[in-house]
Order: structure tokens, then C-alpha cells, then sequence
């Protein structure tokens, strides 16, 4: 599968996240722009936030409030001047921002208040539904396991969103639909080739190439992803080991 130009010259169908995002925070002059790259930060990653709280015994509705106090708190108590990656996994440096958080329930209520018309969490009716069932098959869990695994989700989720992109853009995004289940990231059940072979009018022999491309492509973007997570180039293969760990509970 050939990449589109666009994102071989610049890479912008990579979505900045957490410490890259932070960091674009921070050296930025203008307050509007800080907050906005903190606001796209906080709507990647609400929802290993919320699912600890739900973990925590918090009902959905306590739960939604402090996450989006949280998430204000992140914002408005500009957090990011003071964070620094070479402290370690994002994963980690919010999990434990998160903790401290709600173990001062003044500040909680504080930044409750103030979040106030600002909606980090979008929480409908479908995503409520899917936390719900994720919080009954995870009833082993404690919250920080629950949390790692929903952060695991969220990066798969989010590099089959980039493939997803540059499929449409190159003109193979009915290819990609068609096979995204054999790259087993939370895509549908995989049709057999013979099956999608008469669909598509494609050999079965070329679809397994196909699909080799894309999981080869998937495995680099994910990468990336993870990457943009951590502190050092070498924490990346021992971050991926973890998110595999995870995922296989």
C-alpha cells in the first residue's frame, strides 16, 4: 500500500499526544493556544481517567464530575510549565497527577466549579454503554489495572484511526474497512478472504499481502504513538511489552 504524499512529506496524520502536546503547551506564547493543545490532550485520554473512577466506586455521574474537574485542574492550573518528560511514561505522571487530585477534595471542588461549561468527556449514550460492559468484564481489575488497560485501548484505537485516515486518503479506505478485522485492534470479526475476495473482486492471495502491508503499517504508527508517550526512544520496546502484557489479562 503506498502512502499518501502528504503524510510521508510532514507526518501531520499524527495526532500530537501527551508529552509532545504538553511541551507544544508550554513553549507556547499565547494562553489560547496552550489551552487548546491541553484540551485536545484531555479528550484523548478521559477515558482511562474515567474508568479509574468508576473502578474507585465512584457512581457515572461522580465519576463524569471529577474527571472533568481533573481535566479542568490540568488546564487551568497551567500544570504543564512544570511537567517534564524526561520524568518518565506519561501513563504514569496522570495516573498519579490524577490520584493527587482526588485525594484533595477541596481542590476538587474548586476546579469542579470551574470546569463548569467546558465538556472534556464526551460521554454518550454509546460510550457510557461500552465502559459499563468494560467495568462488568473487569470486575478482577483494581482501578490502576482498569486504567492501564483503557490507556492500552485508547493508543490501539488511535493508530487504527491513523491507518484508517491514510487508507481514505490513498483510496483504499473499503480495502482497509474490509480487512481491518484481521489486525485484531478492536475491528469488527474478520470476514474469511474467500468471502471478501468476491466482494471486492480481489484474489485471496493478494488480500494476505494486503493485509501484511497493513499490519506492517499498523506496528509503525503505533510505535509512534507509544513513542510520543514516553521519555526516551529506548522506553518505547518495553512500553509496547506492557501494553501487549495488559491487553492479554
Amino acid at each position: 500500500m503506498e502512502m499518501p504524499a502528504t503524510a510521508e512529506r510532514n507526518g501531520r496524520l499524527f495526532a500530537s499526544t501527551s508529552w509532545t502536546l504538553i511541551l507544544e503547551a508550554g513553549g507556547s506564547e499565547s494562553s489560547d493556544q496552550a489551552r487548546g493543545a491541553l484540551t485536545q490532550l484531555c479528550s484523548i485520554y478521559w477515558r482511562p481517567v474515567y474508568l479509574f473512577l468508576r473502578r474507585q466506586g465512584h457512581s457515572w455521574h461522580d465519576a463524569e464530575d471529577l474527571t472533568q474537574g481533573f481535566l479542568a485542574d490540568l488546564i487551568e492550573t497551567r500544570f504543564h510549565i512544570h511537567a517534564n518528560r524526561d520524568k518518565g511514561r506519561f501513563r504514569s505522571f496522570l495516573l498519579g497527577a490524577l490520584k493527587n487530585f482526588v485525594a484533595n477534595r477541596k481542590d476538587y471542588e474548586h476546579a469542579q466549579k470551574r470546569g463548569r461549561g467546558v465538556d472534556f468527556v464526551p460521554l454518550t449514550e454509546l460510550a457510557e454503554r461500552e465502559i459499563d460492559e468494560m467495568i462488568a468484564r473487569s470486575y478482577r481489575w483494581n482501578p490502576e489495572e482498569s486504567y492501564e488497560r483503557e490507556w492500552a485501548v485508547v493508543l490501539l484505537r488511535r493508530a487504527i484511526a491513523v491507518l484508517d485516515d491514510e487508507c481514505r486518503l490513498a483510496g483504499k479506505g473499503h480495502l482497509f474497512h474490509a480487512l481491518k478485522g484481521y489486525l485484531g485492534a478492536d475491528g469488527p470479526d474478520a470476514l474469511p478472504y474467500e468471502e471478501i475476495s468476491k466482494q471486492l473482486s480481489r484474489s485471496a492471495v493478494a488480500l494476505r499481502k494486503d493485509v501484511s502491508r497493513f499490519r506492517q503499517r499498523y506496528r509503525s504508527i503505533l510505535r509512534e504513538e507509544v513513542r510520543q508517550t514516553v521519555a526516551t526512544e529506548d522506553e518505547v520496546d518495553a512500553e509496547l511489552r506492557h501494553l501487549r502484557a495488559v491487553m492479554a489479562r
